[in-house]
């Protein structure tokens, strides 16, 4: 029998703010890819999610990764820089170098890494074509450290031009909502081999948005980020990881005919 267990460590991306339920949960690619996974092998798997919001690339690395680790994942998911890009003084090539310290790691403790690009969304916010050259710089550094490395699994979402429209996209214009999750969860099963379903990734019953108007969202969204980064706070602080330990996912009940 096939054992996974699979840990997803990161930002907001990888939390999965965005996609909330309801219920009030946050779900987000990494719960969907897991849930996929299970019904794609058959079988249940181990899951743990350690992603905290807000967070830069070098604070993912040094408070997520050993604890992860510490879990023994067969499987190890990252995705962080997003936050960092945002600062007027980031450093391109130090954050890239987060990565290498992430492959490293995997590679002593023979965990297998699962490497994400963020999805692209540039074309809908202020500092558009600063936040496009950024992205672009990120992902071109990234995949110089995994060139030669046919092993690492690649689920890279930053090119993906249909995951860059609107429809994709939550209110604040910066998270994915349910339809962007679930189109980078099917990247990921895709790069695992496993497959998805392929409602996952059609656009074809995606509805219409209603976008806030520019006022709306500077004062909804804008204002209150700037305010967090005049006064030194994060979205993340005081959060903890909505998986901090394993969960088991089991496969779907299939579908009564």
């Amino acid at each position: 029998m096939t054992v996974v267990r699979f840990v997803a460590i990161g930002d907001s991306f990888s939390e999965g703010v965005g996609d909330e339920l309801p219920d009030g949960h946050v779900r987000g690619w990494a719960d969907i890819a897991a849930q996929g996974w299970a019904d794609a092998i058959g079988a249940p798997i181990s899951y743990a999610n350690l992603a905290i919001r807000g967070k830069l690339a070098w604070p993912v690395v040094e408070e997520q990764l050993e604890p992860a680790l510490a879990l023994k994942p067969t499987h190890l998911s990252f995705n962080a820089g997003g936050n960092d890009m945002l600062r007027p003084r980031a450093d391109i090539e130090h954050i890239a170098d987060a990565f290498t310290r992430v492959l490293r790691r995997c590679d002593e403790a023979g965990v297998t890494l699962i490497v994400l690009s963020g999805a692209n969304p540039s074309a809908q916010l202020p500092l558009a074509s600063l936040i496009q050259r950024r992205g672009d710089e990120l992902s071109a550094a990234v995949l110089r450290r995994i060139a030669d490395r046919s092993d690492v699994v690649q689920a890279l979402n930053w090119p993906d031009r249909e995951l860059s429209r609107p429809a994709y996209w939550a209110e604040d214009r910066l998270h994915m909502n349910a339809f962007g999750h679930h189109r980078v969860a099917a990247r990921v099963l895709d790069a695992l081999g496993a497959g998805a379903p392929a409602e996952w990734w059609s656009a074809a019953t995606l509805p219409t948005t209603e976008r806030l108007g520019t006022g709306a969202y500077y004062r909804r969204h804008v204002g209150p980020w700037i305010r967090r980064r005049v006064t030194g706070r994060s979205s993340g602080d005081g959060r903890r990881p909505k998986f901090a330990t394993w969960t088991e996912i089991v496969p779907s009940a299939p579908a009564v005919a």
